[in-house]
């Protein structure tokens, strides 16, 4: 047993100064291709009511700050991007194969793609606003919080 303690002593634990990072970040692609697969999975459960609801709010809201906290420095500019692309997106998938699910007041029953497009992006405005504002937010603290970097003198 006393051979057992000293091994134990001979390693000890450091607890870290300072959180540690991730060890690998996701490229944008990476990030994107999750976040798309996320999104019409969490759009197709929200469907099983017929209709587009909390749950794909919430849902777009939480994949887009992931995105943002998920992927590396270089990439923070698709992130920034990516939001309405998404939702657009989303909602264009909606509109085409599921239209009777875009459920907005006032928008008449024999609206087309587009109009059922226009009415829902309209509808989830404050959706998109509130993920594409968290989403900028997180990539400002990115940048202001990462490491400085040296500039590359050796092509000069």
């Amino acid at each position: 047993m006393a051979a057992h303690d000293e091994g134990m002593d001979a390693h000890p634990v450091e607890s870290p100064s300072r959180p540690q990072r991730a060890g690998h970040d996701l490229n944008a692609r990476e990030a994107i291709r999750i976040a798309v697969i996320a999104m019409a999975a969490l759009t197709g459960l929200d469907l099983t009511d017929g209709s587009l609801g909390f749950l794909f709010s919430l849902s777009f809201v939480l994949i887009v700050v992931t995105v943002a906290m998920a992927v590396d420095l270089e990439s923070l500019f698709q992130a920034g991007v990516f939001p309405p692309a998404l939702m657009i997106g989303a909602l264009a998938v909606v509109s085409m194969f599921w239209a009777d699910a875009i459920q907005v007041n006032g928008l008449s029953d024999d609206a087309g793609f587009i109009g059922r497009l226009i009415a829902s992006t309209i509808d989830h405005g404050k959706t998109l606003v509130l993920g594409h504002g968290l989403a900028l937010g997180i990539i400002a603290l990115r940048i202001m919080t990462a490491p400085d970097r040296q500039p590359n003198t050796s092509s000069m």
